[in-house]
């Protein structure tokens, strides 16, 4: 039998530059799923998105998911895209195990915690404190060159990874500082600054944008004091959810974020296009 993706509309060209496209799956003609295929909004048209594959139940556990993403990966590189991306909630097991066969890795997770109604206290010592002008000033520079960094090491070409930095940052602080529902903290232990937090107040959960302990000041338990700072900034705006994204191998991060009971909700995989 012969598993073939057949198109179902136009390329689609969109207002921000990405494309997209909707296919049948077929075996031997006989339609037996859908996959929608597109570009990456955020990291340039040389990143593809699997965006979505199904295949109904009575032809499922054939290969004929595994076939279609394949065919899917042909497609992406005639667009001339050289990665592919796709997002898989933490409880679907059968799409993690068959991603996984098929050579993606996990580039970056989602995490979330429920939280109650009572702002956890921060250890003696320790207190909170506004983000100055010029604090903020620095630390949106460091913070720009991080994130684009991180993106590079991930296979980004430069140029995507620092426009996302760009825009990503013009979309979330168009006011800079003065940003509604953004909240700017500087962690102080014992009078000396030892780390910074970005907390932004969103629909109807809380995110952790952007943690940081200061060099000089790691190791010493400050990172879990700002994420005790940011569950409570969230619990006080009156936030039952707070969530935020960790990067694969930031084992450091993942411990930690575990530890405080969080708990993935999807993960993004990736895969090169040679």
């Amino acid at each position: 039998m012969t598993t073939t993706l057949r198109p179902v509309e136009p390329l689609q060209q969109h207002p921000d530059g990405t494309r997209s496209r909707r296919y049948q799956v077929c075996v031997n003609s006989r339609p037996v799923g859908e996959v929608h295929l597109g570009t990456s909004p955020s990291l340039g048209e040389t990143v593809a998105r699997l965006i979505d594959l199904r295949i109904a139940e009575p032809d499922r556990r054939r290969g004929r998911g595994t076939v279609a993403a394949l065919a899917a990966e042909e497609v992406a590189r005639g667009w001339g895209c050289t990665q592919i991306e796709t997002l898989v909630p933490a409880s679907a097991g059968i799409a993690q195990r068959l991603f996984d066969a098929l050579g993606y890795t996990l580039r970056n997770r989602g995490m979330e915690k429920r939280l109650g109604t009572t702002p956890p206290d921060l250890p003696p010592g320790s207190r909170a404190r506004p983000m100055t002008a010029a604090e903020y000033d620095a630390w949106h520079a460091y913070e720009s060159e991080h994130f684009a960094r991180a993106w590079i090491e991930r296979g980004i070409p430069e140029a995507a990874a620092r426009a996302k930095a760009r825009r990503d940052h013009e979309t979330l602080l168009p006011h800079g500082l003065a940003t509604g529902g953004m909240i700017f903290s500087v962690l102080e232990h014992e009078g000396t600054r030892v780390g910074t937090l970005w907390v932004a107040l969103q629909d109807d959960k809380a995110f952790v944008f952007d943690v940081e302990t200061d060099a000089a000041q790691r190791g010493r338990g400050h990172g879990r004091t700002l994420m005790l700072l940011a569950e409570r900034q969230a619990v006080e705006a009156g936030w039952p959810v707070l969530g935020l994204n960790v990067f694969a191998g930031n084992t450091p991060a993942e411990r930690l974020y575990e530890s405080l009971g969080y708990e993935t909700t999807i993960r993004a995989l990736s895969k090169p296009l040679l």
